[in-house]
């Protein structure tokens, strides 16, 4: 089996998160810049199996996409273009943000590491794959 990588997509920073092999359980990975994600990915890609990719799909509590869609959407499309046999799944991803800061609140992590975006977005990226490999 190959692992399952998740991508909590940001204009500034992305979460990726990735499953083991034996896509049992799902571990926070690193939060990179998104100008360089391609190349990070690409590195990732040569280095790792991975079968699929799935990328959090903001959306309002009405179900409507959010603001930030129309980002997720050119990212989409730069993907499938740039790894053409690789699956891209859209998973929801509503309120993994809140949920990624009370982990981090229930973990006992201090206020100053509280503040830590790129912790933020790397757990975001680890609970929106949790969900999906349930």
């Amino acid at each position: 089996m190959a692992r399952i990588l998740a991508i909590d997509y940001g204009i500034k920073r992305t979460g990726i998160a990735v499953t083991d092999e034996m896509q049992l359980i799902a571990s926070g990975l690193t939060t990179v810049e998104t100008s360089i994600l391609f190349s990070f990915l690409t590195t990732y890609f040569t280095t790792e199996k991975v079968e699929k990719v799935i990328i959090g799909e903001p959306k309002q509590m009405n179900g409507l996409p959010s603001e930030s869609a129309v980002y997720i959407e050119q990212f989409c499309a730069e993907f499938k273009k740039t790894y053409p046999t690789m699956p891209l799944v859209k998973v929801d991803e509503r309120f993994t943000s809140k949920l990624a800061f009370k982990t981090m609140i229930d973990s006992g992590l201090n206020k100053k590491k509280r503040q830590n975006k790129a912790l933020i977005d790397e757990i975001a990226a680890t609970i929106l794959l949790q969900d999906y490999i349930k």
